[in-house]
């Protein structure tokens, strides 16, 4: 009679890590990814699995951990000292060809896209003329208006291309404008010196940011300031991802909204009205009484202080006046203020006594009591301070714009 049967031995588990890598690649461009392996891994294989994630060749792979870069493609990641929950930074060699002369075989070769870092030079060989040569990406010119990212001039290209460059698109200028207005100043000074002042200062800047960031994430994760500088970090980047988003999904949030404007007469004189809502009276300017000649009908026992954005002194008040809109006389009540830029107000005191609506589908002004319908005006008919822009408008712009045009094609 045989003996009971041994039960099978169960395969012992092989432990694992994950470890996240934090890749940045030769073109500055970021990814995030992590894998699971074996303290036994070898690093060769790492950076193979590397390279399936990260699309950078396994030859062209530069791991660096805790401050340190790993060189031995035949140890081990737990020799190295790396463990579950670990995080390391890969890092895009720009060549694999022979070292330069001087460069020590153990020394990390951290490629940041040619930005320009006192005391340093690149090893990659370049004809004199190549910086000028070469034009801006899409993608760098739009880091540049954006203000996102300020690389060197091997990235890039030469201030005065630049600067060409930004004069001729008028929706780049408009963006420097709007998100980099230190750089917009310099280039619609007109001198290409400061412009490529404030250019290079941007660039060393963005160097010291980048050089920072890699310092953080090959930092000890036990040091609280590195952990709190990489959560701003990375609520920044969210910040900016969800602008990206909303630029592609609702462009027209970021464009100027044209406001409410109609036509209308105060005894006899033509006005451009502002219809808002959100105010509580009517309102008009003292220049705007005076031209319409009613500032002999005015109270100033109603003398005051107007409160809003910000606070204006009320000269008095008109009880009882004629505004002609249309053909319809409404008759209507506002208060007269010193120092307003606008001519007139239509607050909602007069659109609910003439039971007015704002349909902006017809983009009209409906007045209830009559039936009468006017509409919104165009942007081009709207009063010139509407259309005024960091403190000069449109059509100072495209004369600064074509000047500094033509300047630039005396220098060349």
């Amino acid at each position: 009679m045989s003996g009971p049967c041994p039960l099978p031995t169960q395969p012992a588990q092989v432990p694992t890590m994950l470890i996240t890598v934090y890749c940045v690649r030769r073109n500055l461009s970021e990814v995030t990814f992590s894998l699971q392996v074996s303290p036994d891994f070898e690093l060769r294989n790492f950076k193979v699995l590397c390279e399936v994630e990260s699309r950078v060749p396994a030859e062209e792979i530069q791991i660096i951990h805790m401050e340190r870069l790993l060189i031995d493609d035949h140890c081990s990641l737990g020799s190295y000292g790396l463990k579950d929950g670990d995080v390391v930074v890969l890092l895009q060699r720009d060549n694999v060809g022979p070292r330069a002369p001087g460069r020590a075989p153990t020394q990390p070769r951290v490629d940041f896209s040619g930005i320009a870092v006192p005391g340093t030079s690149s090893s990659r060989p370049q004809h004199p003329g190549e910086q000028q040569q070469r034009a801006p990406s899409a993608q760098r010119m739009h880091d540049l208006v954006s203000g996102e990212k300020v690389a060197g001039p091997q990235g890039l290209g030469s201030p005065a291309l630049i600067r060409s460059m930004l004069l001729s698109n008028p929706h780049h200028l408009s963006l420097l404008k709007e998100r980099n207005p230190s750089l917009a100043e310099a280039l619609l000074s007109g001198s290409l010196e400061t412009f490529s002042q404030v250019l290079m200062e941007q660039q060393r800047e963005g160097a010291l940011r980048e050089r920072e960031r890699l310092r953080l994430y090959t930092a000890d994760p036990l040091d609280r300031e590195a952990q709190a500088k990489i959560e701003e970090e990375i609520r920044q980047q969210n910040i900016e991802e969800n602008m990206n988003i909303a630029m592609e999904e609702a462009p027209e949030s970021f464009g100027q909204v044209t406001m409410l404007y109609i036509n209308c007469k105060v005894n006899g004189h033509p006005l451009k009205a502002f219809v808002d809502s959100g105010a509580q009276m009517t309102i008009m300017s003292q220049d705007c009484a005076e031209r319409c000649n009613i500032m002999r009908l005015v109270d100033r026992r109603w003398a005051g202080v107007a409160k809003g954005v910000g606070t204006q002194i009320i000269i008095g008040r008109v009880h009882l006046a004629q505004i002609q809109i249309e053909g319809d006389f409404l008759q209507c009540s506002f208060s007269i203020l010193k120092d307003q830029p606008m001519d007139m107000l239509l607050g909602l005191d007069i659109l609910r006594r003439h039971q007015c609506s704002i349909d902006l589908k017809k983009n009209v002004l409906v007045i209830g009591t009559t039936g009468t319908q006017t509409y919104f005006l165009p942007e081009g008919e709207l009063p010139l301070f509407t259309r005024m822009v960091n403190g000069q408008d449109e059509s100072s712009d495209k004369e600064i714009t074509d000047s500094v045009k033509d300047s630039g094609q005396k220098e060349h």
